[in-house]
């Protein structure tokens, strides 16, 4: 039992299956406590020990079979099985004996025997080689010809069988000899099957996400200043499910990162319950520490399409912030903080566009409006705010003033540029992107709703 236990871990270790020593020994020691000859206790206890997370229980399951179900020679049906194992010791021998034998081919002789380490060796490097040229040559070509080398073997190697088993013709019988050949045809099919199939994880999750955003998948790709009326209202719905999300993800993070150091006073006292034993280690409650958001929005033309679902998403997660303020704009600039406050999000937005005070006929001078914006409004940025700017840096040849935005720059944390506009439009025209961008942190299209959730 232990043999057999300490080849199966070597076969798993081989397919990239990780298994530790004390991993190993438990289950040994477990099975000493079972009944073995059960395969449901027997296999639950392997199963235990050896699949740490879910995405390795299909590669597990895949290894089990092999090695417990697929690689057993059956001769106990044979008419003779006497002479079917000695005619099977032959096989082997005459393939392990054959002119021109390379390791490809005793790796599969192996493999017949019952020992799959070697011909699973080979196939793990060929996986890995092909992860590697995919990435670096966007091509398959190498791995495809690696299995197409495995592939011509196997068969090379079932030829030889068949050979050997028409010049054994008058020498053994001839049922037994073709049952043992179909048991040996069976061993080489698996071989082909350990090739061909796809060895990904066991991925749950990421089918249940997909179920889940199936209703926005439309969306996502679709511009902002495309939608009709009837996909905004579901656009709003989606957002609404995002930043669900989002909020429960930021809150996770908080609760890991920002636990304080230990409190020796609450820890000790707690401990006088023990007898004097700090069992429970109580830590001070140090205060999140939220950063600043300023987002600067343009308002003008399809620009304001992608504007208000962003206002509308930041607004939303708020309370992960400690505080946002946002400023629209054309070619002045105007704060609509208060508005956002007092005013559901959706009714906010629909009102930035009736009360911000713009000019709305006006050219858009993004110059102007940094202007505007260092006079009024520089004493909101600090090293704990995150500047967002939303627009297309198209300034209708107005001066862009690109070295304000610099020193907004460099009195804030970050500075974000969101463009909806295509990146094969930028710096065209009347557009100023390449001045902008030398005062950004970080500048990415935003034309929808997959690149939104992206940024966020």
């Amino acid at each position: 039992m232990v043999n057999l236990i300490l080849k199966f871990v070597a076969l798993c270790r081989t397919s990239d299956l990780k298994v530790s020593t004390s991993e190993a020994l438990d289950c040994i020691s477990q099975l000493q406590l079972i009944n073995t000859t059960d395969e449901f206790q027997f296999k639950a206890v392997l199963n235990t020990n050896f699949v740490k997370t879910r995405r390795d229980q299909s590669h597990f399951d895949r290894l089990y079979s092999l090695y417990f179900h697929n690689l057993e020679l059956d001769v106990t049906h044979l008419e003779n099985q006497e002479q079917g194992m000695d005619l099977y010791q032959e096989i082997l021998e005459s393939l392990r004996d054959a002119e021109n034998s390379n390791e490809l081919e005793q790796a599969i002789v192996e493999f017949l025997s019952g020992n799959p380490l070697l011909l699973l060796e080979k196939l793990q490097k060929l996986r890995t080689s092909e992860q590697i040229s995919s990435q670096a040559l966007k091509s398959n070509l190498g791995g495809l010809s690696g299995r197409l080398e495995i592939m011509l073997q196997i068969n090379q190697t079932r030829n030889r069988i068949t050979r050997f088993m028409e010049n054994q013709a008058g020498s053994a019988e001839i049922r037994p000899r073709k049952q043992l050949m179909d048991n040996l045809n069976k061993r080489l099919d698996v071989a082909l099957n350990m090739l061909t199939e796809e060895n990904k994880p066991d991925n749950e999750g990421l089918k249940q996400v997909k179920s889940e955003l199936q209703r926005g998948k439309g969306l996502g790709e679709k511009f902002f200043s495309s939608l009709s009326q009837s996909e905004v209202e579901e656009m709003r719905q989606v957002i609404k499910q995002l930043v669900r999300r989002l909020n429960d993800i930021v809150t996770r993070r908080w609760a890991l990162k920002n636990r304080g150091a230990l409190d020796i006073k609450k820890t000790l006292r707690r401990a006088g319950r023990y007898h004097g034993i700090p069992i429970e280690v109580i830590y001070k409650k140090r205060p999140p520490r939220k950063g600043k958001i300023v987002t600067i929005c343009d308002i003008s033309g399809s620009v304001w399409s992608a504007a208000k679902f962003m206002l509308n998403m930041l607004f939303s997660l708020q309370n992960c912030f400690a505080k946002v303020r946002s400023f629209v704009f054309i070619s002045e600039i105007a704060e609509v903080t208060g508005i956002f406050e007092k005013h559901d999000i959706n009714e906010a937005v629909e009102k930035v566009m009736t009360e911000s005070g713009i000019q709305y006929e006006a050219l858009t001078d993004y110059g102007e409006t940094f202007v505007r914006f260092k006079k009024s409004y520089m004493d909101s940025l600090n090293k704990k705010t995150t500047l967002i700017i939303v627009g297309d840096g198209r300034s209708n040849h107005f001066n862009p003033q690109d070295q304000i935005l610099g020193e907004m720059r460099d009195k804030c944390r970050r500075v974000v540029w969101l463009n909806p506009e295509p990146e094969r439009f930028w710096n065209s025209g009347d557009s100023e992107m390449n001045l902008y961008k030398a005062y950004c942190h970080e500048v990415r299209p935003c034309q929808n709703l997959r690149q939104l959730t992206a940024f966020i």
